[in-house]
């Protein structure tokens, strides 16, 4: 089999922002992640996930231990190290993996299949419930973490062991009359074969993606038929309805996000691929109606999605509760993935605002400064005493924790951040297209042409960005720069001339086209200026209040600077908001402070009601990044405040 060494990132990052977040990665979250997996954290919830591994390699005696999907931590941890020896060699991480990938060839099966529960717990029921327990959704994370380890490394052993699973795969499912007709309950897998298939060439992969995509919520239901051979006969629980798995009606068909967010995003990165691949028009045009559902009805302000706990899922249009959100981290992190499969789709800043949103409030808010504790669940406003008495809030915590009996957000960001040079550009031909703004220094070829590309900005505190171009030879190619949605008044210019872009905009980046030399030079300077963002009147939960942002970043109110009942705080429309950077605050973070009013609390005795006395105090409210909350003290925590005309 061909395969192509391709996809490698060679990005170098510089910047302030994430390279800290990059540093604490390599040097934090991935060995704790390590410890975790191997069950050396006191005081927090086993993994046993190497333990598995070494359980079926014949190497321990045991029993399994963990959830179905336990294998997809380790998965996504050799993911996150593979993305991070890209930014920076380390020989001691990639011999830990290496010796996790022979565990991994010594737990396979002659015939290529890899499952740790299925071998262990269940070996004679294998493939006989795909609608819960997560089996190719596991094959699918062994897979991406695979193609990322050989991108890095160039070693094949991994990459093999996966090929030779797919291939297993490949032999049980698809439309022959001696196969499976089935498809994930879980999607995961569909993305990964995509990125397979990338590396290797093999249009097999790309079409069993494709199979599992076409066959979802065909009649006779699937899940049905292999439910009536297990004989199970008590209704699904979600409803009695496969809208869960996106599995209720077939895709194209889907212009409403339903069900699981963190399935649903990944089934439609899947069928952004797909489309990107195949010209796929149909699946195009679904992609487009899911992603307008999603962004414009169902998507909070910091890009967090699945509003309710039950189901971890969508709700309905405009259901937006605030300290009832479910908001997975590995949902925003989902919807990253999206949002860049998209823009091989089309290039619109519709997208990459998204992508950016996502990368800097709903995905990085769910670990901590330091790497150590993580959220599962993003919300955007926490009331310590009912997360703790009431039960419909027992999923909001006030706190991060260490780690989580389902452990699958803490590797997912590892992987996201330690990734975060694959999101900068999109390249078609001789067009570089920068999607977000980040020191780093790096290498493009265009046409055969060597460009250094060295970009400068203290981004997103400030948004001023030099780029500096450099052919190894004067080449006419195209850079376009995106115009973010929130910035007015951009300024462009090259080597020092501004560039009248009006005329040179589509859908939201300036086109640039010229003949480039060495140490050419562009300059975008964004107006960084606070915004009061409204809801949709239909947000019933918002009506009345405003959210404060700062470019991409999105803020809130904590109880450490702002006192306790956070809710009796308003915010005058005429209050005058100032912007500074304070950097020994939470590792260096613009803030925004003002005058606002609170209403009194005292006089009221032992009256729980009483006639209307309008008795307010004026307070200085200070608001923090959202991504940066409790970091420092516990406590009560809002995004919307309201607001006072």
């Amino acid at each position: 089999m061909k395969i192509e060494q391709k996809g490698k990132s060679n990005v170098k990052i510089t910047d302030s922002f994430w390279k800290k977040r990059l540093e604490v990665i390599r040097d934090h979250v991935i060995p704790y992640q390590w410890e975790a997996l191997n069950d050396r954290i006191p005081d927090t919830a086993p993994s046993h996930a190497i333990e598995n591994f070494r359980l079926v390699a014949g190497e321990v005696e045991g029993e399994f231990f963990g959830m179905v999907f336990q294998d997809s931590d380790v998965a996504k941890w050799i993911e996150a190290v593979a993305f991070s020896l890209e930014n920076e060699p380390n020989e001691e991480l990639e011999q830990i993996v290496d010796e996790v990938v022979a565990l991994l060839g010594r737990a396979q099966d002659e015939n290529g299949y890899l499952n740790t529960y299925y071998q262990v717990k269940e070996p004679k029921n294998r493939w006989t419930n795909l609608r819960d327990n997560h089996e190719l959704y596991c094959a699918g994370h062994l897979i991406e973490a695979a193609v990322a380890y050989y991108q890095a490394t160039g070693k094949r052993e991994f990459l093999d062991i996966v090929c030779l699973y797919a291939d297993h795969i490949a032999s049980v499912f698809g439309p022959e009359e001696d196969k499976l007709k089935g498809y994930p309950g879980h999607q995961e897998i569909e993305l990964a074969l995509v990125k397979l298939y990338d590396v290797t060439a093999n249009e097999n992969y790309l079409n069993l993606s494709k199979y599992f995509i076409d066959e979802r919520g065909k009649q006779p239901h699937y899940f049905d038929l292999e439910k009536n051979e297990r004989n199970e006969t008590k209704p699904f629980w979600f409803n009695d309805d496969y809208a869960y798995h996106q599995a209720h009606k077939p895709v194209r068909e889907q212009k409403e996000a339903v069900g699981h967010a963190v399935r649903a995003v990944y089934m439609y990165t899947a069928m952004a691929d797909l489309a990107s691949k195949t010209n796929d028009e149909s699946l195009k045009k679904a992609c487009e109606a899911l992603w307008d559902n999603v962004t414009q009805k169902q998507m909070y302000i910091t890009a967090g999605i699945g509003s309710m706990v039950f189901g971890e899922a969508f709700s309905f249009d405009y259901d937006l509760p605030n300290d009832l959100s479910y908001t997975e981290t590995c949902a925003s992190i989902g919807l990253v993935f999206w949002a860049n499969r998209m823009l091989n789709l089309e290039i619109n800043r519709k997208y990459a605002d998204v992508l950016e949103t996502a990368l800097y409030n709903g995905t990085i808010s769910g670990m901590d400064l330091d790497g150590k504790k993580f959220f599962y669940v993003n919300p955007l406003e926490v009331q310590p005493d009912a997360s703790e008495k009431r039960n419909d809030k027992k999923h909001i915590k006030p706190v991060r924790q260490k780690w989580f009996g389902c452990a699958c957000c803490p590797p997912n960001i590892a992987r996201l951040v330690a990734s975060i040079g694959h999101y900068i550009y999109t390249q078609k031909e001789n067009e570089l297209f920068v999607h977000l703004y980040m020191g780093h220094e790096t290498q493009i070829d265009i046409a055969g042409n060597q460009i250094g590309i060295v970009q400068k900005t203290n981004y997103p505190w400030d948004g001023i960005i030099s780029i500096n171009v450099s052919p190894k030879s004067d080449q006419q190619f195209t850079i376009s720069l995106r115009i973010p949605g929130w910035s007015k008044g951009a300024v462009v210019k090259v080597n020092g001339e501004i560039v009248d872009h009006e005329p040179l905009m589509k859908n939201g980046y300036v086109y640039i086209n010229r003949i480039w030399s060495e140490n050419d030079q562009v300059e975008l300077a964004l107006q960084m200026v606070i915004e009061r963002i409204q809801a949709n009147p239909l947000v019933r939960n918002n009506n009345g209040k405003v959210a404060l942002q700062r470019g991409p970043i999105v803020y809130c109110l904590e109880e450490v600077d702002n006192g306790k009942n956070l809710p009796s705080i308003f915010l005058p429309r005429d209050a005058e908001l100032k912007a500074k950077f304070e950097e020994d605050l939470l590792e260096g973070i613009v803030i925004i402070s003002g005058q606002a009013e609170r209403i009194e609390e005292a006089g009221w005795e032992d009256k729980l009601y009483r006639p209307v006395e309008d008795h307010t105090r004026k307070v200085e409210i200070r608001a923090v990044p959202y991504y940066a909350w409790c970091n420092r003290q516990p406590g009560e925590m809002i995004v919307w405040v309201n607001e006072k005309r």
